[in-house]
């Protein structure tokens, strides 16, 4: 998507350890009409899905995945990485490893918002070795929903998350795709 990529090169910033960082749009502060062409974009991408919930990740996938929602009229739900205390016992259980934050977390999501046979697509704002991803397909399939898809903002295709979860036979769609990133050089996408 040439609109997120050419917002990436303005706004976007490479961090140590080659963290980009978009949070003046996507996941600190958000570009509520930007984002909104993204739900667009994923809509168009998925709409022939029959989707029944989409599914992401506390804290940052779930701006994109509530404005995606809105097209496709479906309801959002979170994995959330800490069990409160108004989370019941009766939780799916997964565990992810954070690239950015360097600690795995258990992510977990009430059974009653997750159900059999139910078709989930995934939005998150990253992908990088998989491992959000790879949480949150053993959460739908724990639950004996499906998968039908990954639609994910922006995917650091250099790391390998993503032949992972295609190796899989799950469609991942990335809205862009970085092929490199330094900081002497930027961001070349695929």
């Amino acid at each position: 998507m040439k609109l997120l990529e050419d917002r990436i090169i303005k706004d976007g910033k490479i961090g140590e350890g080659n963290v980009l960082k978009v949070d003046s749009f996507v996941n600190h502060q958000i570009d509520v009409n930007f984002m909104n062409e993204v739900g667009k974009e994923f809509f168009r991408l998925f709409k022939d899905e029959k989707i029944d919930k989409i599914l992401t990740i506390e804290a940052s996938g779930i701006g994109v995945a509530c404005i995606t929602a809105q097209y496709f009229n479906v309801p959002v739900v979170f994995a959330k990485k800490t069990k409160t205390n108004n989370i019941y016992s009766d939780v799916y259980k997964g565990k992810v490893e954070s690239y950015t934050h360097g600690v795995t977390y258990d992510i977990v999501v009430s059974k009653q918002f997750l159900k059999q046979d139910e078709r989930i697509l995934i939005i998150d704002d990253f992908l990088a070795k998989g491992s959000a991803l790879l949480g949150l397909i053993s959460l739908i399939e724990n639950a004996g929903a499906k998968t039908v898809g990954a639609g994910i903002l922006i995917e650091k295709a250099y790391q390998n998350g993503g032949n992972i979860v295609r190796d899989m036979g799950i469609r991942v769609e990335s809205l862009a795709k970085i092929k490199s990133m330094t900081l002497e050089d930027g961001v070349e996408f695929c």
